[in-house]
């Protein structure tokens, strides 16, 4: 339906802008189209070599430029790989969210929490180097956040890690992530795991209270 409503949308706005380039006229505007292939008809093996290049370029600039980052999340102020540190490290996930487990937000590391490591492992770094300046000058590092929850909905961590809920079964295989993709979870997500743990499906004692 939003698909339908999005096409309507766009032709209506394609009739208007055609109406208003042409004062009133649409004719001049099929008069135009017509004069343009046949432009095009006269010099089809340039136009043909001119498409043929765009699209090469355009290929290049994908793999160059897209590709790479595909399916990785938004960078970071101060790069951090969840593959290094809960994957070949080994570093469990509530050491530098330590909060999750008895609050309903899970939290985010301070810089002092990441010095209490790298003030001795790759110290000199300048990446480091910037989470000193963030400590040192008393500011928040800002991260960006990368997963999404509707506002009207009430989601408490530490009611599913009591549970026994592993991170992994909302946030994905993060130990051999980069940089975290995210998501934004939908209704639909969280009842098909509800229903499947035969967990409460109440829309005020469950989610929304």
């Amino acid at each position: 339906m939003e698909i339908l409503i999005a096409t309507i949308a766009g032709l209506a706005l394609m009739v208007i802008v055609v109406l208003i380039g042409t004062r009133g006229r649409p004719g001049r505007f099929v008069s135009a189209v017509g004069q343009l292939l046949a432009v095009i008809g006269g010099n089809r093996w340039q136009v043909f070599v001119f498409v043929l290049a765009a699209g090469i370029a355009g290929v290049f600039a994908w793999l160059l430029y897209i590709y790479p980052s595909a399916g990785i999340g938004a960078a970071q102020p101060i790069p951090f790989s969840h593959r290094v540190h809960a994957g070949v490290k080994q570093i469990d996930c509530r050491f530098c969210h330590p909060y999750a487990e008895r609050s309903t937000y899970p939290g985010v590391p301070p810089g002092q929490k990441c010095l209490f490591c790298h003030d001795h492992i790759i110290a000199g770094h300048p990446e480091i180097r910037k989470e000193h300046d963030y400590f040192n000058t008393n500011t928040p590092v800002p991260w960006r956040k990368v997963n999404y929850l509707p506002e009207h909905v009430f989601f408490n961590h530490q009611r599913h890690i009591k549970k026994d809920v592993a991170c992994r079964e909302c946030h994905g295989d993060v130990e051999s992530m980069d940089r975290l993709k995210g998501r934004d979870f939908k209704m639909g997500f969280c009842l098909d795991c509800h229903r499947k743990k035969d967990a409460n499906i109440g829309c005020w004692l469950a989610c929304h209270n």
